[in-house]
């Protein structure tokens, strides 16, 4: 199927509409809701003939929750997000590691729906809080819908889901005076991390620049747990997911987030909804991580633990596929409001592993569409329908749209000659990995799960210095904003421990010592009756100096396309200057706006009216991502009088963006806080526009920093 809307009724007559609705099983496969065939429904899954039953038995819970509401709101998280339709293309089939269609066809163009969102945030929060961003994708396979629910970092704040709640309430507005908003720059938050920490690989992240990133279409998605592929022996890999965006991996600054939230609250989502419309589709490719099952304990890290990566430079990330989405949702509320997407929804040749954060999703992820929702019916709204039909026994239930046929609503049966029948194996039956387990019934942790220190080393060991620089700000800027003082010696006594010099630089912001120990147990993400000692951190390793996929000064700079470039101008420009940039920018894909000093039109010197993008009134700086002025007298002369003009100059440069000016451009250079300019290499005075571009491409020159951050701006 390469079209998911052939896929839904299209006639606006209600009668055409419920036969589309109508089931009819007569002759089919029992099935999931989401269409994934079934091979039994009379048992559930156990550790063991005799054992218990399992958390992860998604077909158990979808099957029982229909029966539950039989009888007949926004998200807690991810409550602010933006989405978009397209298609999953694969490259090259890995049936030796999984069955899956998905990636053993590579004829098959297999439909998506993706929604990114923030986490903390409520609906109407801004889109470049400082935090994580969801990266969710729903793939409409002809085997059943699977959902990839991701971040776009690789780990999570907590090991087990049993502490999802603590962190949600800690990072949330403090419920006393609901302050402050999609932020976690406050002392209930902190308080939480200083207590527990496991959160502290995922903290560095979100101090870092992939909490602000530049666009949704410039940054990477991961599917976070190890799952399992399964191949058709029955074979299984562990294996791990990753989003590599096409346009590389960029972001902005905390300066300019601050900024944009407060002149386009929306700029993700306009930027998302504007390229998609302008035919620049975003891309990203699809790759793998893959470790043989009998490795699973060959490394310093546990495969089990969600707050650990797999770094590239031991397992490199193997690309299969490419995703593009390419059409806009028709209706907000229908399709990115109502769309719902569950970790239990997986196909044939996918499966869990013991992940105890990912067992806990697999129960929460449910549950939490019940409520939102209203409905175990909500795989019935249009976008949660999966492209094959869904066949079995559950019925009735608020928010009912099918209308099943036949007299019987049960298996097994004779009365209904047995249908929907069970589906085996070999016809795309669904059945669980049959893992070995032979263990106690306990409530605790494993040992291996202790290491709370040496990713987050890892990650900021792995970075540039500026981006280092950046990270040491933001704890800076964070613990500040608390108002308790041992809130702070706390973090800055976990800080020490992951690295010295980044504790140093954060306890001279603060003002504070980093204390030689602390009074209390550190990490309290355990049981009263367990062994403290037992659970502590263990002591930092060092099993690999750097990695450099985890610093995004080793992404991709080959391209400015989408990249939106502010023209300032005004009547009387220079066209000959206008035209040898603009026409060279577009080429590669740019887009320029021009910037004047009122809306409407401006005339250039060929006395030919241009249409004007926005007034220098309405905007700023930090939407661009680069500047281009060009010549001519009176153009600069009019610039010249608006005071806002020289801002909008030094602030990009502030941000070392690239700028290039023509001939009379320069006064506004010379009129602007740039106190050098000469030997910068993203500033052009009568420039190649190629070497603007290349510039361009590479996002940001950050040798300017030092030297740039005392302009007032």
């Amino acid at each position: 199927m390469s079209d998911k809307e052939n896929l839904q009724p299209d006639s606006n007559s209600k009668t055409d509409q419920l036969s589309s609705y109508t089931k009819d099983s007569e002759g089919k496969n029992l099935t999931t809701n989401q269409g994934l065939k079934v091979n039994d429904t009379n048992n559930s899954l156990k550790a063991g003939e005799r054992g218990s039953t399992l958390l992860e038995d998604f077909l158990l819970r979808e099957k029982i929750t229909s029966f539950d509401h039989e009888r007949i709101p926004e998200r807690i998280v991810h409550a602010r997000g933006s989405a978009a339709h397209g298609h999953f293309e694969l490259y090259k089939s890995i049936e030796k590691y999984t069955k899956a269609g998905l990636f053993t066809d590579t004829s098959k163009k297999t439909p998506v729906f993706v929604r990114f969102s923030t986490v903390a945030g409520s609906k109407g929060s801004p889109d470049l809080a400082r935090d994580v961003r969801g990266f969710a994708v729903k793939f409409y396979t002809e085997e059943g819908t699977w959902d990839l629910v991701g971040n776009n970092m690789p780990i999570f704040f907590i090991q087990d889901a049993m502490k999802f709640p603590d962190l949600i309430h800690s990072v949330k507005p403090e419920p006393n005076n609901e302050i402050p908003q999609a932020a976690s720059a406050h002392d209930t938050f902190y308080d939480f991390v200083s207590h527990a920490p496991e959160t502290l690989h995922n903290h560095i992240w979100a101090m870092s620049d992939r909490a602000i990133p530049r666009s949704y279409r410039m940054m990477e998605g991961f599917g976070i747990h190890t799952f399992r592929f399964i191949n058709k022996e029955g074979k299984s890999h562990f294996v791990k997911f990753h989003w590599k965006p096409v346009l590389g991996v960029h972001s902005v600054t905390w300066e300019e987030a601050v900024k944009i939230n407060g002149v386009d609250a929306d700029f993700h989502r306009r930027d998302l909804w504007e390229a998609i419309e302008a035919g620049q589709y975003p891309e990203w490719e699809f790759g793998i991580q893959v470790v043989p099952e009998e490795d699973e304990h060959k490394y310093d890290f546990d495969l089990l633990d969600p707050t650990k990566l797999i770094p590239e430079d031991m397992v490199p990330v193997e690309i299969v596929g490419k995703m593009t989405l390419n059409r806009n949702p028709s209706n907000f509320f229908a399709e990115t409001e109502q769309v719902a997407f569950l970790p239990g929804h997986i196909i044939p040749g996918l499966d869990f592993t013991n992940d105890p954060l990912l067992q806990g999703r697999l129960f929460s992820y449910r549950d939490t569409q019940l409520s939102r929702l209203g409905s175990p019916n909500f795989h019935q709204i249009p976008i949660n329908r999966p492209v094959t039909p869904a066949h079995n026994n559950q019925r009735d239930g608020h928010m009912q749209t099918e209308i099943p046929k036949g007299q019987t609503a049960y298996f097994p049966n004779t009365l209904g000659g047995g249908c929907p029948h069970l589906a085996k194996m070999a016809e795309g039956g669904f059945t669980s990995y049959e893992e070995r387990i032979d263990a106690k019934k306990v409530r605790t942790r494993s040992e291996s799960f202790s290491d709370h220190f040496s990713q987050p080393a890892l990650f900021y060991r792995s970075l540039e210095e500026w981006e280092k620089k950046h990270v040491a700000n933001a704890y800076s800027f964070e613990l500040g904003k608390c108002n308790q003082k041992h809130i702070k010696e706390r973090m800055l006594w976990l800080i020490n421990q992951i690295d010295e010099d980044l504790a140093n630089t954060v306890s001279e912001n603060l003002g504070l010592s980093i204390p030689d120990d602390i009074e209390q147990p550190i990490n309290q993400s355990i049981g009263a009756d367990a062994d403290v000692e037992k659970f502590q951190p263990s002591a930092k390793k060092v099993y690999l100096e750097k990695d450099k996929s985890l610093s995004q000064a080793h992404t991709k700079f080959d391209s400015i396309a989408t990249r939106q470039i502010a023209v300032l101008a005004a009547n009387g420009f220079s066209m000959d200057d206008f035209k040898t940039f603009t026409d060279a920018l577009e080429d590669e894909g740019a887009v320029c706006k021009i910037i004047a000093p009122h809306g409407g039109t401006i005339k250039c010197d060929q006395d030919m009216d241009h249409e004007v993008d926005a007034a220098i009134s309405t905007t700023e700086s930090v939407l661009f991502d680069a500047i281009f002025v060009p010549g001519g007298k009176d153009s600069v002369d009019k610039l010249l009088k608006t005071g806002k003009y020289s801002k909008f100059i030094s602030e990009a440069f502030k941000h070392c963006k690239a700028i290039a000016v023509c001939n009379e451009g320069e006064e506004l250079l010379k009129n602007s806080y740039i106190k050098s300019y000469d030997d910068d290499k993203a500033v052009f005075v009568n420039g190649k526009p190629k070497n603007f571009i290349d510039a361009i491409a590479q996002h940001r020159n950050w040798d300017r920093m030092e030297a740039a951050s005392d302009i007032p701006v």
